[in-house]
């Protein structure tokens, strides 16, 4: 449905500069391939996002770019298969969706030009040498930023002055990145007076005891966000409101699903940022001396009609400073 939408857009949209610009792509245009971990269903706005900063630099679906999607539908085993498939097609550059997207790819090839979409920690993880001299085939964007994990920390204590000393962190540690930012809130807690309780969830039959950890101390939540806990969000959102626990997401999509609030990167930003990476690629940059960038934008989602339901009352400065309010 995202292909067929971007065709139309585009065909619509090709004209003057940009058709001058589609003539002087060689015959055999380049084919991108994009890789996520997660559903379409699960993370609507990133291809979406992707395909509009391609847009934005005058690539055409079908006239002058093709882009081969490959999604994992939450199913991590898939993920080393399809991004060797992406290789096989003889991809010119693969944009890959969060570590597990990541890691797969660079298991993949270590030539294919890799561009990453939001990583949490390239560096950690093994991917670059570094953010400013990434080397070898990879390069893109982080999704990572110093303050993050104690930025959610003095939302959650704005909203909930009075609440427990601790914060149980949901978490998956089999995706790649993930104890980076765990890590980063263990750090930040002591600042706020908290004590962090790791709440550990790896699929579906590991959810049950997690909830238990995360019910023992009636602590604060934080959940961070890969392509498992997105996809049980709606589960996750249920429990957080049945214990009526005071509660931070990383992503947007567990405020949709009717989650409290949350804070994190503007994802559909990086998506559409990864575009000029593959731009610059495609007209002869190497990957490795392209510095990986950080998150420049950043959203505050709070649904009132949750806090309503919940007898929440959200702080009025709270209130002020959120970039989306869900009513």
């Amino acid at each position: 449905m995202d292909r067929r939408r971007f065709t139309i857009l585009t065909g619509a949209l090709l004209v003057g500069p940009l058709a001058a610009y589609a003539q002087q792509l060689p015959a055999k245009i380049p084919r991108i391939g994009f890789l996520h971990p997660a559903s379409p269903e699960d993370v609507p706005r990133r291809l979406p996002a992707f395909l509009d900063g391609l847009l934005e630099l005058g690539y055409v679906e079908g006239q002058n770019v093709q882009v081969v999607v490959r999604w994992g539908e939450g199913k991590l085993e898939r993920m080393p298969a399809l991004a060797a498939e992406l290789v096989d097609l003889k991809v010119n550059v693969i944009v890959a969706g969060t570590g597990a997207g990541e890691m797969a790819a660079h298991q993949a090839t270590r030539t294919v030009p890799i561009v990453m979409a939001g990583s949490s920690d390239p560096v950690g993880d093994g991917l670059v040498a570094s953010l400013g001299h990434p080397g070898g085939n990879i390069t893109g964007l982080s999704m990572m930023a110093p303050e993050l994990g104690a930025k959610r920390l003095q939302l959650l204590r704005e909203m909930f002055p009075a609440a427990s000393r601790v914060v149980a962190v949901l978490w998956n540690p089999n995706y790649a990145g993930m104890r980076a930012r765990y890590e980063q809130v263990k750090v930040a807690a002591p600042t706020f007076g908290l004590n962090v309780t790791s709440a550990e969830v790896r699929d579906t039959t590991e959810l049950d005891t997690a909830f238990e950890t995360i019910v023992h101390e009636h602590p604060e939540a934080l959940v961070l966000a890969d392509p498992f806990t997105v996809s049980q969000r709606a589960r996750i959102v249920e429990f957080v409101a049945e214990h009526r626990l005071p509660a931070i997401y990383e992503s947007r999509e567990f405020v949709e699903a009717g989650g409290l609030m949350s804070y994190g990167p503007n994802i559909a930003d990086l998506y559409r940022r990864a575009a000029s990476y593959v731009d610059k690629i495609l007209r002869g940059a190497k990957p490795g001396d392209l510095p990986i960038e950080q998150p420049t934008k950043f959203e505050l989602v709070i649904n009132l009609k949750t806090a309503n339901a919940l007898g929440i009352t959200v702080p009025p400065a709270l209130l002020a400073r959120a970039n989306e309010v869900i009513q």
